[in-house]
């Protein structure tokens, strides 16, 4: 067929915003352009399925009577009538026996197999009117000063005195003395022992208070010394309680020398605890 000739129609050109272009273009590079489809479809389809009409089904007559005459037995069945009000007392008190309240029932405090302290010992003498209580305490090392007796007449017209004797835990020590740098002096080891040394004695004295006696640990089984200051350096088998570069306070048992190296010219002090026993120190 022949074209007819005539003026030439050209349609519109039609042109997307930049925008649109541009955002076409990132979604589909980024492969979002199917979420965004289902999320258009979702909110159109939104308002469809949430717009339609619900239908009721409504029961038959028939059915209804019969249901409602099931319920009313299962709620006369289910509902219990509610009967607030405490519980009888006889029911709740029927396996007891009544007793009567202004009846003495106890006589007195039962002491058979009471047991005082275990750590505290007393044991009472009696020799005509003289009554003497003596009380030891195992874990103390040093107890207080010795005071005067106290005397109370007793009702039969004679003189009572009770005493409390205090004991304190005292040692046997062999001390033997060696060494030192110092000219024109014996070296010569001196050996010395004392007995019944007490708490707070310094040793092997005050001129060279090289350890000080303080008391005892574990069940009086170790001896405790406090290490003086001027104490270089310690050896032996003893347990060092406090201190770093030298021992302060050392625990010693029996039968297991110590040696101290005291003072500038190092002088050895090898001390031996032989025996740890508790003396009396006072009574009240």
């Amino acid at each position: 067929m022949k074209k007819l000739k005539g003026p030439e129609l050209r349609m519109p050109e039609l042109r997307m915003p930049r925008l649109l272009v541009d955002l076409f273009y990132d979604l589909h590079d980024r492969r979002l352009l199917p979420l965004v489809a289902l999320v258009i479809v979702a909110i159109l389809a939104v308002p469809i399925l949430l717009g339609g009409d619900s239908k009721v089904i409504e029961p038959p007559v028939g059915s209804a009577s019969v249901s409602a005459g099931s319920d009313s037995q299962a709620a006369r069945l289910t509902v219990v009538e509610a009967s607030p009000g405490l519980r009888d007392y006889r029911k709740r008190l029927a396996r007891r026996k009544p007793t009567n309240p202004f009846r003495q029932r106890f006589t007195g405090p039962v002491l058979k197999g009471a047991k005082l302290n275990s750590q505290t010992t007393t044991s009472t003498t009696s020799t005509d009117t003289t009554t003497t209580s003596t009380t030891t305490n195992s874990t103390s090392a040093d107890l207080t000063a010795p005071s005067s007796p106290s005397t109370s007449k007793g009702g039969g017209g004679g003189d009572s005195t009770s005493k409390l004797t205090y004991f304190s835990f005292a040692i046997d020590v062999k001390i033997v003395r060696s060494g030192g740098k110092g000219s024109g002096k014996d070296k010569s080891p001196s050996e010395s022992v004392r007995h019944g040394v007490k708490p707070t004695t310094p040793l092997p004295g005050d001129k060279a208070p090289v350890v000080t006696y303080m008391g005892v640990k574990d069940e009086a089984s170790k001896a405790l010394f406090i290490v003086s200051n001027k104490v270089n350096s310690v050896f032996g088998d003893g347990k060092c309680l406090s201190g770093t570069d030298v021992c302060q306070l050392i625990a010693v048992e029996p039968g297991l020398p110590q040696t101290f190296v005291y003072g500038a010219n190092d002088v050895r002090y090898r001390i031996n605890v032989l025996k740890i026993k508790p003396v009396v120190t006072g009574h009240s």
